[in-house]
């Protein structure tokens, strides 16, 4: 939507100089400029309202859900606490800062998962 109202505001505005260009050339048309003054003002707009981002709602929030994708076939294994042994589940685990990191609902421990290769 953006494109097609750049791409016609360009066109306005062309038309919208050309119209004021000719109303001061050999043969005056006084009339001109004002349809000129106001194509440009029309295509300056619809500039003008195509870059606008539209506000969002106060006290929303936005919820993010992020899937992994892993190779080949898993097979779910009990993870233990590495520093207590304690069971964790998927819900001791959160994404911070873009990597995953494991909270110990036991001992408090936090620290981050890492995958060991396979071979």
């Amino acid at each position: 939507m953006k494109l097609i109202g750049n791409i016609f505001a360009v066109i306005l505005i062309f038309f919208g100089v050309l119209f004021v260009w000719s109303a001061f050339g050999t043969t005056p048309q006084p009339g001109n400029i004002l349809i000129g003054i106001i194509t440009l003002g029309v295509g300056f707009g619809i500039i003008w309202l195509a870059q606008r981002k539209p506000k969002a709602a106060e006290g929303t929030t936005q919820n993010v859900t992020m899937n992994v994708d892993l190779p080949g076939e898993m097979k779910m294994e009990v993870m233990k606490c590495e520093a207590c042994g304690g069971a964790i589940t998927s819900k001791n685990i959160e994404m911070q800062s873009g990597a995953p990191m494991v909270v110990c609902p036991y001992c408090g421990t936090t620290y981050q998962l890492n995958e060991e290769p396979k071979w």
